[in-house]
């Protein structure tokens, strides 16, 4: 059935305000999936703030221009599906990466990330890094570090300080 102009202009300014509010967006070649397989995909990604829309190019194009985006249609080959990261900038590309390699018919073709129209290369390298909590959880135990070595010198020197009390009492008792 084909999409009449109305619904086309709905679809260009749904996908327009999406990417104008979103932190990252990712385009991601779709084709060949069962729409079982696509729902699915929808519903994870919808859990990590991932909301997806399935467009043509030319209006992904056009909705990259309004937005200041030079998007090449040629970069967006196959079934398009866009999926714009809400909430972490990451996420759409490392989630899409994740289900990509148990399904091979999900392949990244490009995005939109820190304000620059992204290449393949780009989000695939996006998508291999290690997620905010995982940073967050380094972050912290290299701080933590140098203060458990610290605590460790300070309880070694009062020990060792106990041990000559003690040896000292010994002598003279």
């Amino acid at each position: 059935m084909a999409t009449s102009r109305q619904q086309k202009e709905e679809i260009l300014k749904r996908i327009t305000d999406s990417m104008r509010d979103a932190k990252s967006v990712v385009f991601a070649d779709l084709h060949g999936m069962s729409v079982e397989d696509s729902q699915a995909l929808r519903n994870v990604l919808r859990e990590h703030g991932v909301r997806t829309q399935v467009a043509k190019k030319t209006l992904i194009v056009l909705a990259g221009k309004e937005n200041g985006y030079e998007i090449d249609k040629a970069m967006l080959d196959g079934q398009i599906a866009i999926a714009f990261s809400m909430d972490d900038e990451v996420a759409a590309a490392q989630q899409l990466y994740k289900l990509g390699k148990k399904n091979e018919k999900i392949k990244l073709v490009g995005g939109i990330f820190e304000g620059k129209v992204a290449s393949k290369s780009l989000i695939m390298e996006v998508a291999q890094m290690p997620s905010k909590e995982e940073l967050l959880a380094k972050l912290v135990g290299s701080m933590r570090a140098p203060l458990a070595g610290f605590q460790g010198v300070l309880h070694g020197t009062l020990r060792g300080f106990v041990q000559v009390c003690k040896q000292i009492s010994e002598k003279s008792g």
